[in-house]
């Protein structure tokens, strides 16, 4: 089962880098991949929310459903997605830093493939790590006020 992790240092407060995962409808502005990322539930994110990620890879695009599985304000973001070749469960852990307005934010993706999903898990870990490469363009946004 491929996973990885990736911790960062933000200055900003915890509260401002939580409030840009929260919020479903940015995902699209920090995560290259992702080109929607639906509240199928409506109204505030909480556990059991229904998710819907439309992404693209290349020249292939797709949709996987998803929900939300944990989330506690400011400090805590999971979402879990599926389709028929993977299980995908993507973590923020989110802390104050070792100075005041900093975050200490750690993104933790974990792929369970299946079926024929399986044949692609060598490639897949190999491609983790600069998918997390969203870190980055999320820091940017935070540390900007945007």
């Amino acid at each position: 089962m491929p996973d990885y992790s990736h911790t960062e240092t933000v200055n900003a407060s915890p509260a401002a880098v939580f409030a840009i995962l929260d919020d479903v409808t940015r995902a699209p502005e920090w995560l290259r991949r992702c080109t929607r990322l639906d509240n199928l539930s409506g109204g505030p994110t909480a556990v059991g929310t229904r998710l819907k990620y439309h992404y693209k890879d290349g020249s292939r695009t797709g949709v996987m459903d998803g929900s939300v599985v944990a989330r506690e304000q400011d400090r805590k973001l999971t979402n879990r997605f599926t389709d028929k070749m993977m299980d995908v469960t993507v973590d923020f852990d989110v802390a104050p830093g070792a100075m005041p307005d900093q975050t200490t934010l750690t993104h933790t993706v974990t792929i369970d493939t299946k079926g024929l999903g399986k044949v692609f898990t060598p490639m897949i870990r190999r491609q983790l790590p600069a998918q997390t490469g969203a870190m980055a363009e999320l820091k940017r946004l935070a540390e900007s006020g945007t």
